[in-house]
C-alpha cells in the first residue's frame, strides 16, 4: 500500500491501465452530490409526469389494454349498449 491510499478508496487504490479507467469511469469518479441531486430531481419529475398523464387518460375514460403484440395501449371505455 502506498502512503496516499486511505481505507475506503476501493478500486482507486488498485493499479490498473488507463484504458480500464476510461472504460469504467464510474468506478473511479468520486460521488458528486450536486449532479446526483439534479439526476434524482429529473428522474422524479419524469415519474411524476408519467403518473400524471396516466391519471389524465383514465379520467378521460380511457383504460390500459394489451393488444395482440403485447404492447400496452389506451382504449376508450365502451358500453355494451353502444
Amino acid at each position: 500500500m502506498a502512503n496516499n491510499e486511505k481505507p475506503g478508496d476501493g478500486l482507486r487504490s488498485v493499479r490498473s491501465t488507463t484504458a480500464f479507467r476510461l472504460i469504467n469511469f464510474e468506478l473511479y469518479a468520486k460521488p458528486n452530490i450536486v449532479i446526483m441531486s439534479i439526476g434524482l430531481a429529473c428522474f422524479g419529475l419524469t415519474l411524476g409526469y408519467i403518473a400524471y398523464m396516466r391519471k389524465k387518460y383514465e379520467g378521460m375514460g380511457y383504460y390500459a389494454a394489451v393488444d395482440e403484440n403485447g404492447k400496452e395501449i389506451f382504449e376508450k371505455k365502451k358500453s355494451k349498449w353502444d
